[in-house]
């Protein structure tokens, strides 16, 4: 940088040095990210040798479109100010976090635009609707809600965690547009009450009270991964370690004992209960993209091993 005899360079010249007007070098220096050496006799700012490069600095911050306070720890610990260490890492990374939920939305966005796009006319304003119901990027809150309401009072924090993240799908980071209406569809289901049932919580299931249904969703979480597995492969319902985890999860937290009794009064009570298959069929639709196998859900894989158990109980009576 061009400086005068007194090693300074006026605001002038140092803006016309880094390529930028003198307001833009104005306002940083206002904002005190840019401090000057001194000012002259008519009052006019004075900049030392360092400011050409702590000005590129902040226009390359800036660039990455690092808010002013960011800008400013940077700075700070350039400047050794600030002795924590990781300012410009973690200003970074927010915006990285920040980009990716913008990015998001913009798919998510542009896959809604498509999917009315590409409906039929008789049903457009329908999916515009549904559509127009969910926030961009989608939340999951409702579904969360009508779970936490279907779920036995006072159940034990990280057992609810542990259960919502097993039935709470995440939305796609990349959705189809038939998985927005998939979506869209199963936000709507969970803001509404179910037809006929209201809040369908098993009856197997509210028996067993907080603390045995904290037990039971844990094994069923096991005997629905293993389930899961033999769906993927294309296997029948039948006998076999997953049956007997999803038998030893209610019998755990019923405190009783697995014998061919209580099995078969499984079988008729689980029969029984009020049931949630469209949900399940939305989930599958959200997290299985078109074309591709269709993943297990939890509904799925309880079917699989309800009819398994039927399966087992009905050919022993025989």
């Amino acid at each position: 940088m061009d400086l005068s005899h007194d090693g300074l360079c006026s605001i002038g010249e140092l803006a016309e040095q880094a390529g930028v007007t003198v307001k833009t070098v104005r306002f940083y220096s206002d904002r005190g990210l840019l401090p000057e050496a001194s000012r002259s006799a008519g009052g006019h700012r004075r900049y030392g040798p360092d400011a050409l490069d702590r000005l590129r600095l902040i226009r390359s911050l800036r660039a990455l479109d690092l808010p002013l306070p960011e800008v400013r720890r940077v700075l700070d610990e350039e400047d050794g100010a600030a002795a924590t260490g990781g300012a410009l890492e973690d200003a970074v990374a927010g915006q990285l976090r920040e980009l990716g939920s913008r990015l998001r939305a913009l798919r998510w966005r542009e896959a809604a635009l498509r999917l009315v796009q590409e409906s039929p006319p008789g049903e457009r304003a329908d999916r515009l609707l549904l559509v127009g119901a969910v926030t961009v990027p989608p939340s999951t809150a409702p579904l969360a809600r009508f779970w936490r309401a279907w779920l036995p009072p006072r159940m034990p924090a990280r057992s609810t965690a542990a259960f919502l993240e097993a039935t709470v799908p995440q939305p796609p980071e990349d959705p189809a547009p038939a998985q927005v209406l998939a979506f869209a569809r199963l936000n709507a289901l969970t803001l509404g009450a179910c037809p006929g049932t209201g809040r369908p919580q098993p009856e197997a299931h509210r028996t067993a009270g907080a603390r045995g249904a904290a037990v039971l969703y844990a094994g069923l979480a096991e005997a629905y991964e293993l389930a899961g597995a033999l769906l993927r492969r294309g296997r029948a319902p039948r006998p076999g370690e997953a049956l007997d985890c999803f038998v030893a999860a209610y019998v755990s937290a019923y405190g009783t004992r697995d014998t061919l009794d209580f099995r078969r009064s499984l079988a008729r009570q689980l029969a029984a209960d009020p049931r949630i298959d469209r949900y399940w069929e939305l989930v599958a639709e959200v997290i299985t993209p078109p074309g591709a196998p269709t993943e297990p859900t939890p509904g799925s894989a309880h079917d699989w091993l309800l009819a398994a158990l039927d399966a087992q109980t009905t050919a022993t009576a025989a």
